[in-house]
């Protein structure tokens, strides 16, 4: 195949705004499928997680043919825990497609790729979707788009973009409404006119840059990336350098592959401006440049942003340990971290000697939430610590801390409270502009670990509304302590099941995190007390039985609804004393300490 007829292309969208389906009828529409093959729906969020969340967390590429045309499609992360997996994966394209809810408009979400996308000079096509919404606003939302497009200073090239509109989960599309709505064939001849073919080099010898890390039960770790020059074969003799041109491995291309739907078929021969898969080259990573031997530069690429935050995952010690789980041992949580390691590259694995837990990195709640949420599904007990930021010294040996790039879209009304809550730990504003629509932008600088726990904080303070890009900006010297945020907790002082006469007792004392005949143990956190120090509770005790007082008297006794944390709220919620016990049925709160005198020793 020539390189003329391939189109490189990255779809965006909010959440729900339709992109997995869309995709899904473009697999079905390019005849990918056998007649008798039974086809999944959102078949590009290949887990659990994603379809649940309805996040994409990570990149993936699918590839249609139409006509004589090969389009390879890459669905792209929308959640700033993974910005930089975003920087990388829009660098092998050459055109986007802004996928717009016809009622909700384009969302503060989509900002943070689209930013990425017009930065790097790539050219949108706008797709209207879901425009036989009864409460749909085409024109307004046309209109929307623009002043986006407007606002993040797209170029006249960028403004001028063609518009499609879309019923994605029918599967058609039109340029103008009053047309036969029959397919999604307007929508694959406007990607062959309006996205380039990709600029490469047929003439210089074999180069291709690493972008996305994945892996294979049978051929081991695979690199998805771009070729940007030349053509390569089977068994041809490679090197790997790194963005700094260093040499890390010679080696040979053992396997090659495209993409045909979601499948990766085998291929004997690549060529420039595709993008494909290869296996057998152990030392290469995200950014790194597979070439032939004789080339030396490296290309140009996004660094891995370094990890700023850590938690300790081991195992787990309570009294309740072993009985939901199959995977306990620290053996077996260091081989599943040591798993994460080689496929995620935003994942870092500490294991100390001697210890029972591991050091794990990266790049936010969000993300180690993920992986956390993962492996209880996979049958782990684990305990987990509080988020610590992961600080440097710089040669006179002063403390560097990691500060982060917020990026905040929020209605005016809640503004002050957004700026009053990220100066108290030690946010410091850089820029506030109206961004459309009685919204306004604003961008701080705050250290990361005053971000541990805000998202949830932001998330109430906003009514939901308000949203929070965050990007690794740079170390800087520490900018002093952050006065401590959260009440003290209240814990049970004994181990057996809830009973609705001791719980109805503590109501008034703070917010309970567990109901009714729920089992706890010595050291267990059962809610949150309304003053700053611990109290110790009895949540097991019940009502001394006479005569005169019967046991149906309980039943009378109407508790207000406990409140639920999410692991990633647990995660940020603990203090340094408290550690997250987390099965595949359950997650509780707990002190190290898990005896009265234990506590008192480390406090």
């Amino acid at each position: 195949m020539n390189s003329d007829k391939i189109r490189n292309l990255a779809i965006i969208a909010h959440v729900d705004h339709g992109k997995t389906t869309i995709i899904d009828n473009i697999l079905k529409q390019s005849n990918i499928f056998r007649g008798n093959q039974v086809v999944e729906e959102r078949m590009m969020d290949s887990n659990d997680l994603e379809k649940e969340r309805g996040i994409t967390i990570l990149a993936k590429c699918t590839s249609v043919f139409y006509d004589d045309y090969k389009l390879n499609i890459v669905d792209t992360p929308g959640h700033a825990d993974f910005g930089g997996e975003v920087e990388r994966v829009l660098s092998m394209v050459e055109g986007v497609v802004l996928l717009v809810d016809s009622s909700e408009g384009p969302m503060p979400q989509t900002k943070f790729v689209l930013t990425k996308a017009l930065n790097l000079g790539l050219r949108p096509i706008v797709v209207i979707n879901k425009v036989d919404r009864q409460d749909a606003r085409i024109d307004e939302v046309v209109n929307e788009v623009f002043d986006l497009f407007s606002a993040l200073d797209a170029t006249e090239e960028q403004l001028n973009f063609p518009i499609l509109y879309a019923v994605g989960r029918d599967g058609w599309a039109v340029d103008d409404l009053s047309k036969p709505r029959e397919n999604l064939k307007p929508l694959f001849d406007l990607i062959i006119k309006h996205i380039p073919a990709p600029k490469v080099d047929h003439e210089k010898p074999f180069s291709m840059l690493a972008t996305i890390l994945s892996a294979d039960n049978y051929v081991g770790k695979v690199l998805i990336g771009k070729v940007y020059s030349g053509v390569a074969k089977v068994n041809t003799p490679v090197k790997v350098l790194d963005l700094h041109g260093t040499v890390k491995e010679n080696t040979k291309l053992t396997k090659l592959f495209s993409f045909k739907g979601i499948e990766r078929i085998p291929l004997e021969e690549v060529i420039a401006g595709d993008i494909i898969a290869i296996a057998g080259v152990e030392s290469a990573s995200v950014s790194d440049t597979i070439c032939a031997p004789e080339i030396d530069t490296p290309i140009k690429s996004t660094p891995i942003d370094p990890p700023t935050m850590a938690i300790n995952i081991g195992v787990n010690n309570s009294p309740l340990a072993g009985k939901e789980g199959t995977k306990l041992t620290t053996r077996v949580i260091l081989d599943r971290l040591r798993k994460e390691e080689a496929t995620n590259i935003a994942i870092t694995v500490k294991a100390e000697l001697g210890s029972d837990s591991y050091e794990v990195g990266g790049r936010g709640e969000l993300q180690l939430g993920v992986l956390i949420e993962t492996m209880r599904r996979e049958g782990f007990e684990l305990s987990v610590s509080r988020p610590k930021v992961l600080f440097k010294q710089d040669e006179n040996g002063h403390t560097l801390e990691p500060i982060e790039e917020v990026v905040i879209d929020v209605d005016e009304a809640y503004s002050g409270v957004v700026i009053e809550k990220l100066s108290q730990r030690k946010g410091e504003m850089k820029e506030m502009k109206p961004s459309g629509g009685s919204k306004l932008r604003m961008k701080f600088y705050v250290p990361s670990r005053g971000l541990i726990g805000f998202q949830s904080i932001f998330r109430n303070d906003t009514r939901g509304t308000g949203v929070m890009s965050r990007l690794f900006y740079k170390y800087e010297p520490f900018k002093g302590e952050i006065e401590k945020q959260r009440n003290g907790v209240i814990i049970s002082n004994c181990a057996g099941e809830t009973t609705a006469y001791a719980l109805s007792g503590f109501e008034e004392r703070g917010v309970l995190f567990v109901p009714e005949r729920a089992t706890v143990y010595d050291g267990m956190i059962i809610g949150e007390h309304n003053k700053s120090n611990d109290i110790e509770v009895n949540p097991v005790k019940g009502k001394k039985l006479t005569n005169m007082r019967a046991s149906t008297a309980d039943k009378a006794i109407i508790l207000k609804p406990f409140k639920t944390l999410t692991l990633e709220e647990t995660i940020s919620y603990i203090g340094e004393d408290e550690l997250v016990e987390v099965t595949p049925k359950s997650i509780r709160l707990r002190k190290k300490g898990l005896n009265a005198v234990d506590r008192k020793r480390m406090s």
